[in-house]
């Protein structure tokens, strides 16, 4: 019977293994400047046989940390500017595949297999959701002046040696739901979700490593990201409450005021609301902010007794009481506002409010239309389109662009499309193009930041065409974020204006193209800047006319920098 328990439990066991050793391990390498370790950290991981893949993100390094990393044998990511070590995680994670990701700082001058293996391993084998590391080195005064007692104060369950550890490693199940800092605040806020979540974690010792030590400076931006980290999660996870009584009372008075607001428009606005409740939810609302008001003047009038910091009192006043201002010169105009609209009569109280529009003035004096644009949220491409950009008709309204234009963004063309059904504030733009505009998938766009966001990049607009079939005129042209002056531009055949477009020329020469060749050049001066120009073709005569000035947002591209205009006859 004995052995037939034994066999049973090997099964078992062998099971286990086989299962756990399908899980693949991918390395991420965040690095800033670390061309003299980055070498070694990849060379020591391509050591340990059951590494799948091995990532480096090049941070906007301007040392060879990139070539570096990619002699060692790494597939490497580059950022076109530094971003923040969080940053360089988020995107090496994103573009890994492993069960399991293992993250480890490129500056560890003695690295080796065991200690790379020895952070992986209890993951593997089933011991441990999430592993740290601990280890001696010199220095260690964010942690220990900064973190733990933090950590000690908000989550007192935590008793890690080294709760900053630069090395750990963790399942992708677990990672994909959380929330990755983009700074230093990154491995700290790891370790706490993965606590909050219940998650297993486990604390490796590896032994002794080599770290650059930091400077006094680079250490104050990293304990204040890591103090922000622990402190937006405190209060995320309901480790802080607002137990002083000064914030307490600020707090109910808020209550009380939006629950007059509440009272208020139940009143007048919501019908299912019967009358009766929504005066009573008002008078419940006055009772409570009067209360609490009265509590808060008398507490706010004995620190304003003291002298002592009375400059930074006042400034603490002000950040604490800010809200209940703003909250009572809210009520105030919605009640103002009220009354200006009401009408007594036999007993009656009749309130009409006047709705007013957002005018957004367009290039057209007759548009005064209602128009609210943005914000717009990234996302990537979809499958088969890595040189199709998907971006809402507002954005295309800011930016000047139509659907069918076409933008290059490092060079690689992108066509502009209209967005997927149901995705109205969504801008879909390929992997390449979002990391050199410096974006990540999620980020939020305001509508007033699109023409920042591709300012002085290449594009190809289609000019609308009038009374003549069997033409399209191309213009090349410089985004631009704001108006100067500028001119316009006429297109005639024989006489017959087709087309019309505006920009900014500078001093140069300007490329008319027919059907993509080059008919002729015209050479621009600010000494004379109006003037007509020729092409004769077949028997059809051609005018450019360049005339008076106008406030335009867009610059002419001459010969040297692409197309100025672009005629394509079809038959």
């Amino acid at each position: 019977m004995l052995w037939i328990i034994l066999f049973l439990l090997s099964i078992f066991g062998a099971i286990k293994t086989v299962n756990s050793s399908d899980m693949s391990v991918s390395v991420i390498i965040p690095a800033f400047n670390e061309s003299k370790t980055v070498g070694h950290v990849v060379k020591t991981v391509k050591k340990v046989g059951y590494i799948d893949e091995t990532i480096v993100v090049d941070d906007g390094s301007y040392d060879d940390t990139a070539k570096v990393a990619e002699n060692a044998g790494a597939t490497v990511i580059q950022h076109v500017k530094n971003r923040g070590k969080g940053a360089a995680i988020k995107t090496g994670f994103k573009n890994s595949n492993g069960d399991i990701v293992v993250f480890l700082d490129a500056d560890i001058e003695n690295l080796t297999p065991q200690q790379v293996d020895s952070i992986i391993k209890p993951i593997i084998t089933g011991e441990a959701d999430i592993t740290k590391t601990k280890f001696k080195r010199a220095a260690g005064r964010v942690t220990e002046l900064t973190a733990k007692p933090l950590l000690n104060f908000f989550f007192p369950e935590l008793k890690f040696a080294q709760p900053l550890s630069g090395q750990f490693a963790a399942k992708r199940s677990f990672l994909n739901r959380i929330k990755l800092e983009d700074d230093y605040g990154v491995d700290v806020g790891i370790v706490l979700d993965a606590d909050v979540m219940g998650l297993r974690i486990k604390e490796v010792d590896i032994g002794e490593i080599h770290h650059m030590l930091s400077s006094l400076h680079e250490l104050n931006v990293v304990a204040t990201e890591v103090v922000r980290t622990i402190v937006q999660r405190a209060t995320e996870y309901g480790r802080v409450t607002m137990i002083d009584s000064l914030g307490r009372s600020i707090r109910m008075e808020i209550l009380g005021l939006s629950l007059v607001f509440l009272g208020v428009f139940s009143t007048f606005f919501i019908r299912p609301v019967p009358v009766e409740l929504g005066l009573i939810i008002s008078i419940a609302g006055v009772v409570v902010a009067v209360y609490y008001l009265v509590k808060i003047i008398r507490m706010s009038y004995n620190v304003m007794r003291k002298p002592e910091g009375r400059w930074q009192t006042l400034k603490s006043f002000f950040y604490m009481h800010a809200p209940i201002i703003v909250s009572s010169i809210i009520l105030i105009a919605m009640v103002s506002t009220l009354l200006g609209a009401s009408h007594f009569e036999d007993g009656r109280i009749s309130i009409e409010p006047t709705s007013r529009n957002l005018i957004i003035w367009g290039p057209n004096e007759n548009n005064k239309s209602y128009d609210l644009r943005g914000p717009y949220t990234v996302d990537s491409a979809l499958e088969n389109e890595s040189t199709l950009i998907r971006m809402p008709q507002e954005a295309m309204d800011s930016l000047g662009f139509g659907y069918g234009d076409s933008i290059y963004i490092n060079s690689l063309r992108y066509s502009l499309n209209q967005t997927v059904p149901g995705e109205d504030n969504v801008m879909r733009i390929p992997s390449d193009a979002r990391t050199f505009l410096g974006l990540n998938v999620r980020d939020v766009i305001r509508d007033s930041d699109v023409r920042n966001l591709f300012k002085n990049l290449y594009a190809e607009k289609i000019v609308p065409v009038e009374n003549y079939e069997n033409l399209t005129v191309e213009e090349g042209v410089f985004v631009k974020t704001g108006a100067d002056n500028g001119r316009i531009v006429n297109v005639y055949i024989d006489d017959q204006r087709v087309a019309s477009t505006k920009g900014i020329f500078e001093n140069g020469t300007y490329g008319v193209y027919i059907n993509g060749v080059r008919y002729r050049n015209i050479v621009f001066n600010d000494q004379n800047p109006e003037g007509n120009y020729y092409i004769y073709l077949n028997n059809m005569v051609i005018r450019i006319e360049i005339e008076r000035e106008d406030k335009v947002d867009m610059t002419f591209a001459n010969v040297n920098e692409g197309m100025f205009l672009n005629l394509i006859f079809t038959r």
